[in-house]
């Protein structure tokens, strides 16, 4: 725990260092309080990246700590006096747990909180204003009623060629077609200009036009804003309600806040997967030492990586179902470690 802790420092720092050097010129431009910067911007950009290269940084850890033992002669030594190989792989998947857990509960529901604000730091001082450049967008907003828009401003908070048209057996009774809607932020509703309503009740159909309209709609401005990590800031919970939402809606890429509820579960989950890699790896004393092993296990650490960024884009693109596909490289590195598990010096 000590040397994971000490490389974890280490890393942030090297990182926060970076990141100053590549946003300083915004900062600066932007006149950003250094209130601000710290903590609304670093305190909740660290625990991020904490949680980002935890796994990575447990497997060094264990690589080096062991390596360090193997070539002591330590490992020698306790197998020798009776001790079992699980028994000393006891306090590496206590350890293990430790980590998992915290990262569990960082990935579900400190870092999304830490996420909004972050993002609200960045818009203000790093990135530049928003502009939703989606066309034709299609939506359903509850059971059997579906809007279209041509185009979405955000800044004015108002949708072109608007429409709405709600079924019942399949069969439409109501449909509202409008040249724009406009968001009123003082009475939290929509208003709607220019609109003409068709309703349909059997053969009987009426017809209604109309200059202005304040209405309340199942949708508000924030589902056209920036969608730029938006499942990134919501907890676990919800997460969960914003899928259900978006699969009512029948809204695209759908995959993408799947493999982010998924990925919170299987990155915490690999941990004691490189763990044991990392024990059967180091605890073999062999030519070259420490500098052996850490070369070995950075190269397996990034295998495993990479691992998952293929797998996620076959998700992203419709091919694997993103639970299978977010759980592929724990599945394929539970069998190497324990085929190494089987092969280390007992």
């Amino acid at each position: 725990m000590g040397t994971f802790l000490l490389s974890m420092v280490l890393i942030i720092v090297i990182v926060v260092v970076f990141d100053i050097s590549e946003k300083l010129d915004d900062f600066v431009a932007k006149e950003a309080p250094l209130k601000a910067i710290v903590f609304d911007y670093y305190f909740n950009f660290i625990p991020f990246f904490v949680n980002l290269f935890s796994p990575l940084f447990t497997f060094i850890a264990v690589i080096f700590f062991t390596s360090k033992m193997a070539t002591r002669m330590e490992i020698v030594a306790i197998l020798s006096s009776g001790v079992s190989y699980n028994r000393l792989l006891r306090p590496y998947m206590i350890s293990a747990t430790v980590i998992a857990i915290l990262s569990l509960l960082l990935n579900n529901f400190v870092i999304p909180h830490a996420t909004k604000n972050q993002i609200a730091f960045e818009d203000i001082y790093i990135k530049n204003q928003f502009y939703n450049r989606d066309r034709n967008i299609h939506l359903q907003i509850a059971p059997n009623n579906y809007i279209y828009l041509e185009r979405y401003n955000t800044n004015e908070n108002t949708g072109y060629k608007f429409s709405i048209e709600k079924f019942t057996e399949g069969k439409l009774y109501y449909k509202l077609i409008s040249e724009n809607i406009k968001w009123d932020s003082l009475k939290n509703n929509w208003k709607i200009n220019n609109f003409y309503i068709r309703t349909i009740n059997g053969m009987d159909e009426s017809i209604r036009k109309g200059a202005s309209l304040d209405t309340v709609l199942a949708f508000t401005p924030e589902e056209f804003g920036r969608k730029d990590n938006t499942t990134g800031t919501m907890d676990y919970f919800e997460l969960n309600e914003f899928i259900a939402s978006e699969k009512l809606k029948g809204a695209d890429n759908i995959e993408f806040a799947e493999i982010e509820k998924y990925k919170r579960t299987a990155f915490p989950f690999a941990t004691f997967i490189l763990t044991l890699i990392g024990v059967s790896i180091a605890s073999r004393k062999i030519r070259g030492g420490i500098g052996m092993h850490i070369g070995l296990g950075i190269l397996i650490s990034f295998t495993f990586i990479l691992f998952m960024q293929v797998s996620t884009t076959f998700a992203a693109g419709g091919l694997v179902s993103p639970l299978i596909a977010v759980w592929i490289p724990n599945f394929l590195f539970s069998f190497l470690a324990w085929f190494l598990l089987s092969k280390a010096q007992k």
